[in-house]
């Protein structure tokens, strides 16, 4: 016990050193003016056609899109359904 009271003996709170300044909010005239941002230039370019049908490829100036329309099953957790299905290619004209 007497070796901790040794250490106890002087313990005192501190006070702040005269040069220590507080954190305060500054005042209007201190604040310098907000940097002004270009706007963000993107080139927007459309992945559509008119028509809705974007061809992967340049299919050439008379290209001809052939679509074949055929019914098939899938079968679901609910039942087997019948859906449509489509399948398109180009040709040239």
């Amino acid at each position: 016990m007497g070796l901790f009271s040794q250490f106890c003996v002087g313990a005192e709170a501190q006070t702040a050193a005269p040069g220590v300044r507080l954190a305060q909010a500054t005042a209007p005239d201190d604040i310098p003016p907000p940097r002004k941002r270009h706007p963000a230039r993107l080139r927007v370019t459309p992945y559509y056609s008119p028509d809705g049908v974007y061809p992967r490829y340049n299919p050439g100036p008379n290209a001809v899109r052939e679509c074949n329309a055929t019914y098939v099953q899938e079968f679901r957790p609910s039942g087997t359904v019948i859906v449509p299905r489509v399948s398109c290619h180009w040709r040239p004209g």
